[in-house]
């Protein structure tokens, strides 16, 4: 499959972004040359997902919450890229030096601290700025006062140095770092208890319907970006009343959309500019 577009840049220009899908894998190009990278794609061409399985982002474990954090740091921070690279192979030398019990383990922790504790706070500056656009959509889908708190992933009392240090005896019985901002969570609560225990299946997805549509405006408020949002069979798990306030949420992005659903006749978000049919496993216009 094949799909070639213009999008507009942060800087307002037009970008022209193809994008092909085959067995032997994805390919990108960007301005007719051959993107380097999926962050390359990613910064030019900013995409959210909301599909049946979204409520997982409340349901599991911190995996889910630090990827949904980290992508909007991504594009409102553009050195955050290069922190995390040079965190993920300091901790990578680091778990090796771990699974042979060498002595040379603290070596690698001043480059952990360093970029572990400047990867922290730009992600809790992140989660300052998204909180009045998070309380307005949660607030608006779901009715509930839910909240967001950012875990470091080590304890408050120390830097990440010091709980380095204190940690490295256990790391070595474990044979893996488990101190820093890999092990970081963004927890989802409602009235102190875990969202998760307490939220129907249908809530647990408003909520996570709310944490992506903030981050969409925050995007456009921040950096003038407005991501396309692909949205997969979106009536699933909701009720009239409760796909009507989806519905309001996300129309009001003014976003692009890009809508599938197994009901050809589905217009919940109006009339579509243009319209699909997978067949025998190709995609063509109707």
């Amino acid at each position: 499959m094949r799909v070639t577009g213009a999008v507009s840049s942060q800087t307002g220009a037009a970008v022209r972004v193809g994008v092909e899908v085959t067995r032997a894998g994805t390919t990108a190009r960007v301005n007719g040359r051959p993107a380097d990278t999926l962050t390359e794609l990613s910064q030019v061409f900013p995409v959210q997902v909301i599909e049946p399985g979204i409520h997982r982002l409340v349901e599991e474990g911190g995996y889910r919450r630090r990827r949904w954090l980290d992508w909007a740091v991504f594009h409102v921070e553009p050195q955050f890229v290069d922190l995390w690279l040079r965190y993920t192979r300091a901790l990578k030398q680091r778990n090796a030096a771990l699974k042979t019990q060498s002595a040379a383990v603290g070596v690698w922790d001043a480059d952990l601290a360093r970029t572990g504790e400047a990867i922290t706070a730009a992600r809790q500056r992140l989660l300052d700025r998204l909180q009045p656009y998070w309380k307005a959509a949660v607030a608006a889908l779901s009715g509930l006062e839910v909240d967001l708190h950012y875990l470091r992933g080590w304890t408050q009392e120390h830097s990440l140095a010091e709980a380095l240090v204190a940690s490295r005896a256990a790391d070595g019985l474990r044979r893996q770092t488990q101190t820093g901002p890999h092990r970081a969570d963004v927890a989802v609560r409602l009235h102190g208890r875990p969202a998760r225990d307490v939220l129907s299946r249908g809530q647990q997805k408003l909520v996570a319907v709310a944490m992506t549509i903030s981050q969409v405006r925050l995007l456009q408020n921040l950096t003038g970006t407005t991501p396309t949002l692909l949205l997969d069979d979106p009536a699933a798990e909701l009720d009239t009343e409760r796909l009507q306030l989806f519905i309001d949420e996300v129309t009001s992005l003014r976003c692009q959309l890009v809508v599938t659903s197994l009901q050809s006749e589905l217009r919940l978000f109006g009339a579509p500019e243009s319209t699909f049919c997978i067949a025998a496993g190709r995609v063509q216009p109707i």
